[in-house]
């Protein structure tokens, strides 16, 4: 299986519905993330930990992905995170932007490095990824 292939089977799923996302993770993987919270990075566990958290705070939680870069064994994707909490589940809204690149291993996501930044209200920043077809 592709890295895009590994990526994309995780990112096109609904995180607050989907009890099996993790399985998609690899069991020694690490996550390097810079947001504006600060610097975290996270292991299996404590990816598994945010994605039960991810199921019991929101209703939907997705990714509409606009750039996928495959090489190798590597995988860089661009997106936004789109989410209705559970107070508001009619009201979807985005979230933040990602830059996530992946290093994949036995089929599963293995190495990440990622950034982020809140979205904002902008059409011009969330038509950007009208722009692009993955």
């Amino acid at each position: 299986m592709s890295a895009k292939t590994i990526a994309q089977s995780f990112y096109n799923l609904d995180l607050a519905k989907d009890d099996h996302a993790i399985s998609c993770i690899h069991k020694d993987a690490k996550l390097k993330w810079h947001s504006s919270k600060g610097y975290t990075i996270l292991d299996y566990n404590g990816m598994d930990a945010m994605l039960k958290e991810l199921r019991r705070s929101f209703e939907s939680f997705r990714y509409k992905i606009s750039h996928v870069l495959e090489d190798n064994d590597t995988v860089t994707l661009r997106y936004t995170i789109y989410a209705a909490s559970i107070e508001r589940p009619d009201k979807e809204e985005a979230l933040a932007h990602f830059i996530t690149i992946w290093e994949t291993k036995d089929g599963k996501l293995f190495k990440g490095f990622e950034i982020s930044q809140l979205a904002d209200d902008s059409q011009e920043s969330l038509n950007s990824y009208a722009e692009i077809k993955v």
